[in-house]
């Protein structure tokens, strides 16, 4: 073989190869390809839009269509444009439990100023029974939780001797802060009904964007009331934890997003608005 007819041979190789890399370089450009932590599976996502000192700083302008919240979860709880009510989401449907206590399958064009969401998909279940209050079912759940350093979503189901919630009205603008709208939040109360009770538990580090510690919200089985959980007794049920080891975060592009302090929200108040 002529040393002619070598170099065109490998001449030919080399285009052939260049274009090949081409080809899955532009491939690639074209189909992004989400990555997960090592361990990690797609569902152990938890989907924040914007965060709770916006939201304690009034800022209640909707971010995000509730049609599009679900594709990132099917359970979480948030709330609704102008602080319209308190959200539940169960099994990929979007609650609506209004000021007045009555309950809505939110539309898909509803929109949200704050909501947490994950795709449920519980890692330990554990049956529960003769809970009397809130303070001794966050005990339990407690033990549901390997690490304070991450984050996890709850389920809990069955027939509770108790439950009290709180919803919201409507706001107008110029929007009042959050703590100022709870101090005049109407209550309800439900006695040997059963429901579910969805929401979270964040680390102490998520303070300002999230509040530490657990954060539920009951929907009663029937789908006739529910709202923001302030205390139950469970007299049987169970509950599923779902440890979610990434955090992503929409944040709001409004301008009373981009302009509000939110470094002025202090804890205590926190406190006393979800409390």
């Amino acid at each position: 073989m002529s040393k002619r007819f070598t170099c065109l041979r490998w001449k030919v190789y080399s285009v052939m190869l260049v274009a090949l890399l081409c080809a899955a370089l532009a491939g690639c450009s074209a189909t992004p390809v989400t990555q997960t932590a090592p361990g990690a599976s797609a569902e152990d996502v938890l989907y924040q839009v914007s965060t709770l000192g916006a939201l304690m700083q009034g800022v209640y302008d909707g971010e995000m269509e509730v049609g599009q919240l679900v594709q990132e979860g099917d359970l979480g709880i948030g709330t609704f444009e102008a602080l319209d009510g308190e959200m539940v989401v169960l099994d990929g449907r979007v609650y609506q439990v209004r000021g007045d206590g009555q309950v809505h399958e939110a539309a898909d064009t509803v929109k949200t100023p704050f909501a947490v969401v994950t795709r449920f998909d519980p890692d330990q279940q554990v049956q529960l029974s003769g809970i009397e209050s809130y303070a001794r079912l966050k005990d339990e759940l407690d033990k549901l939780c390997p690490s304070p350093n991450l984050f996890y979503a709850f389920k809990v189901e069955g027939t509770f001797g108790y439950v009290q919630t709180r919803s919201v009205p409507p706001q107008e603008k110029p929007y009042p802060p959050l703590v100022e709208v709870t101090d005049m939040q109407p209550t309800f109360e439900f006695h040997d009904v059963k429901g579910t009770l969805a929401g979270f538990w964040c680390p102490s580090y998520a303070e300002g964007a999230n509040m530490p510690g657990y954060h539920l919200h009951f929907l009663t089985e029937d789908r006739a009331g529910g709202g923001h959980l302030l205390e139950c007794t469970l007299a049987e049920g169970s509950a599923a934890v779902d440890i979610t080891t990434e955090f992503h975060m929409l944040l709001p592009e409004n301008d009373h997003f981009t302009q509000a302090d939110l470094g002025s929200v202090k804890k205590v108040d926190i406190e006393r608005a979800e409390q």
